[in-house]
């Protein structure tokens, strides 16, 4: 008896410290979680100045009702931007690689009360897309980094409708710069055309600032 009226004490002890560091892990979980979105917040609202998001938007011609993708969407930048373009009735498809940024993007979405936002778990040589439904697919800062362009673009073409348009917005390479967070719009333009598409306009200087890549933007359509 003595042994037992001794070991309880501890035992409670031991349960209120387990206890204890449980609410503060969660607590500072908390506190991450909620600085990371804020976090986002900032960064976007100092990315709208250089981006030229309106731009972009009007360049993927889209009517309410409509279901576009963001193809490579990390966080949400421009899907939370297309979100009220198609309205309640239209859809945004979110793809990307990373469930973490999708996380992200998805919470930031249900907040704001966005429920047109989907996110899609991609693969690196599929973005899982369905077959002759997407009426637009934007490719913002992404593109260079597919492992794959001419399969991703086999997908993107099926996945469109006639008549959808894809909008590529990327880097081009400096000429003192190194080479492998961007790629040249004449190249993208080729690969384009190779796979069927309709080039319908581009700009090789979308976005010129000083001590960053310049930028360039394309629009494509499917026949």
């Amino acid at each position: 008896m003595n042994d037992k009226s001794h070991r309880r004490p501890l035992f409670r002890l031991a349960l209120f410290l387990v206890c204890a560091v449980l609410i503060f892990l969660a607590f500072n979980t908390l506190y991450s979680f909620t600085n990371t979105l804020n976090r986002l917040d900032v960064i976007e609202s100092e990315r709208d100045q250089w981006q030229r998001p309106l731009e972009v938007l009007r360049a993927l011609d889209l009517r309410e009702g409509n279901t576009v993708v963001d193809l490579g969407s990390g966080a949400g930048y421009f899907a939370l931007k297309l979100s009220p373009v198609v309205g309640k009735q239209g859809k945004v498809l979110a793809v990307d690689l990373r469930k973490l940024s999708l996380f992200f993007l998805w919470t930031r979405a249900l907040l704001r009360g966005q429920h047109n936002v989907h996110v899609v778990v991609g693969k690196e040589d599929n973005p899982r897309l369905p077959t002759g439904t997407m009426d637009a697919v934007l490719i913002c800062n992404s593109y260079h980094e597919f492992g794959n362009p001419e399969l991703m673009l086999s997908h993107t073409f099926r996945a469109l409708r006639a008549g959808g348009h894809l909008v590529v917005v990327d880097r081009r390479p400096r000429a003192e710069a190194e080479h492998g967070h961007e790629v040249l719009l004449e190249v993208v333009e080729n690969e384009l055309r190779q796979k069927g598409f309709k080039i319908v306009s581009q700009d090789n200087h979308f976005i010129e600032r000083p001590g960053d890549d310049p930028w360039w933007l394309l629009v494509a359509q499917k026949p």
